[in-house]
């Protein structure tokens, strides 16, 4: 059983099967009491992670990976955070207009002619 933990340690991408439903401890187990840690076992789990590394590092983004990243977008999420945006920019937009309309003063000096009962 420690040298399966130990394989574990080295292997963690096998917990991420787990996590996501597709294998269970017991299954893992199996194979590695079966077959320990030969290769061509656990080709299937290893490898796989292997071949995602290095599609993630393939380089720069291409419309096609543009094209997936819409779809698995939230619209309404998108939306939301569009109108929000909108409306921090229209409340910063009418403070600095409030703010200009407050330095003008509507205050008119009398004129010197006149006094206050006329």
């Amino acid at each position: 059983m420690d040298s399966f933990k130990e394989f574990v340690r080295k292997n963690p991408i096998l917990i991420n099967y787990v996590k996501n439903n597709e294998m269970t401890w017991q299954k893992f187990y199996e194979i590695y009491s079966l077959y320990g840690e030969d290769e061509e076992a656990w080709k299937d789990y290893l490898d796989k992670d292997k071949k995602e590394v290095k599609e993630k590092a393939k380089g720069p983004t291409t419309i096609q990976d543009f094209l997936e990243m819409a779809k698995n977008m939230d619209v309404k999420k998108v939306q939301d955070g569009i109108t929000s945006l909108q409306k921090a920019i229209g409340l910063f937009g009418d403070l600095f207009v409030n703010s200009d309309n407050n330095t003008q003063s509507t205050y008119q000096p009398r004129p010197l002619y006149r006094s206050f009962e006329d």
